[in-house]
């Protein structure tokens, strides 16, 4: 039916307008309180769903917390035990290296001490025996002072008592010489007990520190096995700096690759063929990138030989002549690649030179003349290829990094994710929860008048009016 079928009820439009009008009216304030069930049922079934979405997102959140505890404790407990072990195997080779040369100090000290003791012993100052002529200076001292025979006597004794002054103090210099040349002997063996006895300390300070260092990682190591909010906290920072870092240290390396593809794959297009291609790309370069890949992942293995890194876990396990083996092996490969990489650094610079004098005379011009200085950058570009492969063996440290630090910042992202998820579904559920509300009110505009009518209709004063009006008719 046509718009001009629904005015054409009544001769004039207008009047056919206004009926419609009034019968739509009449049909959506009759059909009100259904119309009304059936919003708010809607919006309150759309509400009840969104919120066992916002349910599952904070189960999901929940269990996805906890696995990231777990993670972050995993590995804050293996790398705790890393460092301790690491310790004590420090603090067990000091101890060792130390007390393995204790015997020796003690000896020394022992010697030493003997040595001093002995010097001691004969450096001591003995006393002078009194001289005789003191019984004879007494006597003379008791004679008669009148008797004129004395004054000879005196003379004599003057002259011996000089000559024994003379000869004391000879023999006193003579001790006092020998007793200062053993007390300097003695400094020697005092230097040498003081060395070892600031050796000594240097060790027992060593062990000192590193066993307050050992008392601090313990302490962190119990918070980490007891789950402290601390702990997770300082673990979550932890990874996210490891992640950052290792990051750009990988950033850096792949750089690094590119400087080495880049220098063997114009050479590695003349031994494997310019113009033949696999899956659209050239098979020079993919030769070139195989050969990095062949290299890193000799890097890895060389690594994990050596318990590095623990990547791959069986390696470590393997046993000690096994992996000394797999050292060696690892190692020749990876040295006959670097020297592969360096033949053809030097192929790329003949082949650029071969190049330029090809362009030289197909323009007509003359050879390109020998440039003398043209070995350094020979040199330099075969030195790069050489040494490229042996630095992207440490590529193996912040790729083991980034790999355990990238399973927490997954699920910090993950954790971030369904919390927001969350608060956008709480958003629309009690946006539908309202919008219920809403569209009631949006449905009684239309029938406003009818409504007012019967408000109107319903008010206390009416009914109390028809009521006396019924008794007064009665």
């Amino acid at each position: 039916m046509t718009i001009e079928n629904l005015l054409a009820i009544t001769p004039f439009a207008p009047l056919s307008i206004l009926l419609w009008v009034v019968l739509a009216v009449a049909v959506l304030y009759l059909a009100r309180g259904s119309a009304h069930h059936v919003l708010l049922t809607l919006c309150q079934a759309l509400h009840d769903v969104i919120q066992l979405a916002v349910q599952a997102a904070t189960a999901g959140e929940k269990r996805l917390t906890e696995r990231n505890h777990e993670v972050l404790l995993a590995a804050g407990r293996e790398a705790k035990e890393r460092i301790i072990e690491r310790e004590f195997d420090r603090v067990g080779d000091s101890v060792h290296k130390d007390l393995a040369g204790y015997p020796g100090l003690q000896r020394t000290l022992s010697a030493a001490i003997t040595r001093i003791e002995e010097d001691h012993q004969r450096a001591v100052e003995v006393p002078p025996e009194a001289p005789g002529w003191v019984k004879a200076v007494d006597v003379v001292a008791k004679l008669d002072r009148k008797d004129l025979s004395v004054g000879p006597i005196l003379n004599d004794i003057h002259e011996s008592l000089v000559k024994a002054q003379e000869s004391a103090l000879k023999e006193y210099r003579a001790a006092s010489a020998q007793r200062h040349a053993l007390l300097h002997r003695m400094m020697p063996h005092w230097r040498a007990i003081q060395q070892t006895l600031n050796r000594v300390n240097k060790s027992i300070d060593s062990l000192l520190d590193r066993s307050r260092s050992i008392d601090r990682h313990l302490d962190e190591y119990k918070e980490i096995v007891r789950g402290t909010d601390r702990a997770l906290q300082v673990l979550s920072s932890s990874s996210l700096v490891q992640f950052f870092i290792s990051a750009l240290v990988l950033g850096v390396a792949v750089g690094g690759a590119a400087i080495n593809f880049s220098l063997i794959a114009r050479p590695m297009a003349e031994m494997v063929g310019g113009t033949s291609f696999i899956g659209g790309f050239r098979t020079a370069d993919i030769a070139a990138l195989v050969i990095i890949m062949v290299e890193v992942s000799m890097g890895l293995f060389l690594m994990e030989s050596l318990r590095i890194t623990r990547l791959f876990p069986v390696i470590g396990a393997l046993p000690d002549k096994t992996r000394i083996r797999m050292i060696g092996i690892t190692f020749a490969i990876l040295f006959m690649l670097a020297s592969v990489e360096a033949g053809l650094a030097y192929m790329r610079e003949i082949l650029m030179q071969d190049e330029l004098a090809t362009s030289a005379l197909l323009r007509g011009g003359e050879a390109v003349a020998t440039n003398e200085y043209l070995w350094i950058t020979t040199a330099a570009q075969m030195g790069m290829g050489f040494t490229l492969p042996f630095a992207l063996v440490f590529v193996a440290i912040p790729l083991e990094t980034f790999v355990h630090s990238l399973r927490t910042v997954l699920g910090l992202a993950g954790i971030g994710l369904l919390r927001l998820l969350r608060l956008v579904l709480r958003l629309l559920g009690n946006l539908f929860l309202h919008a219920g509300s809403a569209l009631v009110r949006l449905y009684d505009i239309p029938i406003f008048m009818p409504l007012w009518i019967e408000t109107m209709w319903k008010k206390p004063g009416r009914g109390a009016k028809d009521k006396r009006q019924v008794e007064v008719v009665s």
